[in-house]
């Protein structure tokens, strides 16, 4: 079709004038793929100083499960849009991604067009997305891609067709039921919002067709901006073909807008991961009480116990048994070791095969030997323990001394050592292997191998003392 030769200047700025899109029949199979993730959304309904997109969700901000699912699809080119106040933010948190600035919200259609320059020259598919639908996956995407291409169409969209309502735009198709257009909830009429195909708000465009389009829509709508679904209609005005996918899961594209929306989409993504470890020989006692972020590794025959908790890159290895109600950050938990109840293994704890950590145990940037042991009531922290060693009830590693208080000293312990109860480790020290210390000790100095020491106050009985203080009163 022949598009007009000359229009106004738009409101984007760019020339509306553009080269006919090749015929249905006539489009390749494959085409380049590029991604713009529109990321410029104050997320003012969040009430937060952290801009939206960069809430933690399940140890990674939240446009990241977007930008994790694009990559490994493989576009040659990703283009975040970001408002101005986050651009540097952005910038920062994800190298090698392009980060274009929106000036001003002024909808999602100019947001894709700032984009525009960044893309200058691509001619290839573009597929666009939001940035806060972080359950959007791998496999949805391809499914969208390879649908575009089997169809040879201008833009092809994904739908969904969730049970409960929600606020997205209509899908309104003609009397052939291909699509119509595309209808946003504020400006919808009251039999369109009974609808219940939505928009995912994920598409794939050619790009010189979603470029023309832009600048042939307006703003005349309920919000007064430049809605990217417009261009859609524009394109079937022209004779153009647009494509739906209905997607078979719903949850795909679930949104976050509010600190409500991000818990939901987290116990959404948190069964994924669950079923992901369990069909993976994990066992998980309790699914429901239990919580494990995206990039904890664990092996299989490892058993986590309900209410435990395990974050940033923690892993677990085989026979392992992790629980209740423990927390562990960027910690490495070795085989056949057992973990809690009740214990916190802050970062850079290791726990080497058949080490344990007991009950109201916290450990951090320590080494704990094989088949070593802190079975309780203890605080172990910039400490290596050797192998067969059993650290008794109330042990505390005290990081620092009083000459050098501004550096963290560190505590060896041997193999084979025995502590006793109530044993203070002031550091910089060293327990030799082999060695003993008794009960209610605080150890400065360092103990030979096979050595006992007993650094305590010599006890001291007054015989008489309740008498003499009665007598007092």
């Amino acid at each position: 079709m022949k598009r007009p030769g000359v229009q106004p200047p738009s409101l984007l700025g760019f020339s509306h004038n553009r080269r006919s899109a090749p015929a249905h029949d006539s489009r390749p199979l494959t085409q380049p793929l590029a991604a713009v993730v529109m990321a410029a959304g104050l997320g003012t309904r969040m009430k937060s100083a952290t801009p939206k997109h960069l809430h933690p969700l399940l140890g990674r901000p939240l446009v990241a499960w977007v930008l994790d699912a694009l990559r490994a699809v493989g576009p040659s080119r990703l283009v975040l849009i970001s408002s101005p106040e986050s651009a540097a933010e952005l910038a920062a948190s994800f190298p090698g991604v392009e980060v274009v600035v929106q000036e001003k919200p002024r909808g999602t259609g100019d947001a894709v067009a700032a984009a525009r320059q960044a893309l200058e020259g691509f001619e290839g598919d573009l597929l666009v997305l939001a940035g806060d639908t972080p359950l959007l996956t791998p496999e949805a995407i391809e499914e969208l891609v390879d649908e575009h291409h089997r169809e040879g169409a201008a833009v092809t969209l994904l739908s969904i067709e969730p049970e409960g309502r929600r606020p997205y735009g209509r899908i309104v198709r003609d009397e052939k039921g291909e699509l119509a257009a595309i209808v946003e909830e504020r400006d919808a009429t009251p039999e369109q919002r009974e609808i219940r195909e939505l928009n995912a708000s994920v598409y794939v465009f050619s790009a010189p067709d979603l470029w023309w389009a832009l600048g042939e829509v307006g703003t005349g709508n309920a919000q007064g901006e430049l809605y990217l679904t417009d261009t859609i209609a524009r394109l079937v005005r022209e004779g153009e073909r647009a494509v739906v996918y209905r997607s078979q899961d719903p949850d795909v594209a679930e949104g976050v807008n509010t600190r409500a929306d991000l818990a939901l989409v987290a116990s959404l993504l948190r069964k994924r991961i669950l079923t992901a470890h369990m069909l993976a020989g994990v066992t998980v006692v309790d699914p429901g009480t239990t919580w494990i972020e995206a990039d904890v590794q664990i092996d299989p025959d490892a058993v986590i116990q309900p209410f435990t908790v395990l974050r940033g890159r923690t892993v677990v290895r085989g026979e392992a048994e992790i629980g209740p109600h423990v927390v562990a950050i960027d910690a490495e938990i070795g085989q056949g070791a057992t973990v809690g109840p009740f214990c916190y293994l802050r970062p850079g704890s290791v726990l080497a095969a058949g080490a344990k950590a007991g009950t109201f145990v916290e450990i951090k940037n320590a080494q704990i030997g094989e088949r070593s042991k802190v079975p309780h009531l203890s605080y172990i922290g910039d400490a290596q323990i050797g192998e067969d060693t059993n650290i008794g009830a109330g042990a505390i590693t005290a990081n620092y001394r009083e000459e050098r208080f501004e550096e963290k000293q560190r505590t060896v312990i041997g193999s084979n050592v025995h502590t006793g109860s109530q044993n203070v480790f002031v550091p910089p020290v060293e327990i030799g292997d082999n060695a003993w210390t008794g009960a209610g000790s605080a150890i400065t100095e360092d103990v030979p191998n096979g050595a006992l020491a007993i650094a305590r106050a010599r006890q001291v009985n007054k015989e008489g003392y309740d008498d003499a203080r009665q007598r007092n009163d």
